[in-house]
């Protein structure tokens, strides 16, 4: 598939606002002490990568006037869940926000927290529904694709929280869910390599035969399914060679998982605010970068027709 930049800034910005905005609600229904100010503008830095992550998801459309109309196939599609959910999350996390401000006491001090727990992780899973739904991609087509759409996201949300939360002298907060962002992040490496291996050894059910209607096993393609470029074309392919995947896949391990991993090691043995801060900066490269193969791995079968040249 073709990775679109709009999806990739819209999935990497709402999952790590999402697993911040659900640390930021365990802490509050944990009964866990927070200076003054803190909740307020990490729930505001969340408020503004949801709707950062909004905005760049408009980029996808062709006609954005008609963005409206994404609500209409509730019933069956799971975009159009996304579509409603989401901006209501963005809502919760603003009216949170606001009774902080206003300063309302129970219940509102644990139902608003509770709701926005809620609110993260069904919409994690409806934007992930969205690929795993998918049978005729088999390297979306499974739970994994569930797993690691909210792992990932917890390990960002949790790692910006306590980048957050060191540079903040929030030394409870870090103490506390320090500990779970490492956790979450080796748990996310585990299950995304899991994925890798599952994708690797898929034997694909569409051939080129199946595609063309052309039952010979002796079949070769000599030009592709159309003479110029077309949506086909640029859509479902990516375009780039085996060399640059393999890089990227390295490159993503590497940024994601691995290095924040430990950095996040080093940040829970010694402390300070140094760690935190660099395990966020390494991982959001590589966030977006995990998030680009998702898609260029995945193969439609439309390109056996359209892209194929022997």
């Amino acid at each position: 598939m073709h990775p679109a930049f709009s999806i990739l800034f819209f999935t990497t910005l709402a999952g790590a606002a999402q697993g911040l905005v659900f640390a930021l609600a365990l802490a509050v229904l944990f009964g866990i002490e927070l200076v003054p100010g803190f909740l307020g503008l990490a729930l505001g830095v969340a408020e503004v990568l949801l709707v950062a992550g909004l905005a760049a998801s408009f980029m996808h459309l062709g006609r954005k006037t008609r963005a409206w109309r994404a609500v209409l196939m509730w019933r069956t599609s799971w975009m159009s869940r996304e579509v409603i959910v989401l901006p209501a999350f963005i809502a919760l996390v603003a009216l949170w926000w606001l009774s902080l401000r206003a300063g309302l006491c129970a219940p509102w001090s644990w139902l608003l927290p509770l709701l926005a727990l809620g609110g993260a992780l069904l919409l994690w899973y409806c934007t992930a529904m969205i690929y795993a739904c998918l049978r005729f991609i088999e390297e979306w087509a499974h739970p994994l694709t569930i797993v690691n759409f909210t792992l990932i996201g917890l390990s960002s949300g949790l790692v910006l929280a306590c980048a957050m939360a060191a540079l903040a002298g929030e030394a409870r907060f870090v103490q506390v869910f320090g500990p779970f962002a490492l956790g979450a992040t080796l748990a996310a490496w585990a299950a995304r390599a899991t994925a890798l291996r599952r994708n690797a050894g898929i034997r694909h059910k569409s051939t080129l035969q199946s595609a063309t209607g052309i039952r010979t096993q002796k079949l070769v393609q000599k030009s592709m399914g159309m003479s110029a470029g077309s949506f086909n074309t640029r859509e479902f392919f990516h375009g780039t060679s085996l060399a640059v995947l393999g890089n990227m896949k390295l490159g993503f391990l590497l940024l994601a998982f691995v290095l924040p991993a430990l950095l996040l090691a080093w940040g829970t043995a010694v402390g300070g605010a140094l760690p935190w801060v660099l395990a966020a900066l390494v991982q959001a490269p590589g966030l977006l970068a995990e998030r680009w193969f998702f898609f260029a791995q995945a193969r439609h079968p439309q390109n056996l027709y359209y892209q194929v040249v022997s």
